[in-house]
């Protein structure tokens, strides 16, 4: 509350000087003031290093949601990674099974047989 009175009796005095201030004055200011929102307008994000060592972003208020969307991109990035990792894990199962069948002393004629594969499905559900 203080600090609100404070900038309240800030703003009053401000005022109160405007009347003072020759028309020329003014304009030059206004002029001033018109230049510095422009080149306020066109500040970019940057890069900064944190007193922790830590990367952050300071972004303009023309790009409010880059945090949102650089998280939405590591999310992507992770489900990707997990997908590509369980499916090399279910291939490398799947090489393992076709390996030992193809290992073993079985004729070719046996892998044709119905019972074969009743067999196998019997076996696999055990485990």
């Amino acid at each position: 509350m203080n600090e609100e009175r404070y900038a309240h009796r800030i703003r009053q005095t401000l005022n109160l000087g405007l009347n003072d201030i020759p028309p020329a004055a003014s304009r030059r200011l206004e002029a001033a003031r018109h230049l510095a929102l422009a080149r306020q307008k066109q500040a970019e994000p940057q890069l900064v290093t944190t007193g922790a060592g830590i990367l952050s972003f300071r972004t303009s208020p023309y790009i409010p949601y880059i945090k949102q969307i650089l998280a939405v991109a590591a999310l992507l990035l992770g489900m990707w990674i997990s997908f590509y990792w369980h499916s090399v894990q279910y291939v490398t199962e799947l090489e393992a099974v076709d390996s030992a069948l193809l290992s073993d002393d079985l004729p070719p004629d046996a892998f044709l047989d119905n019972d074969f594969f009743e067999w196998l499905k019997d076996d696999s559900s055990e485990e």
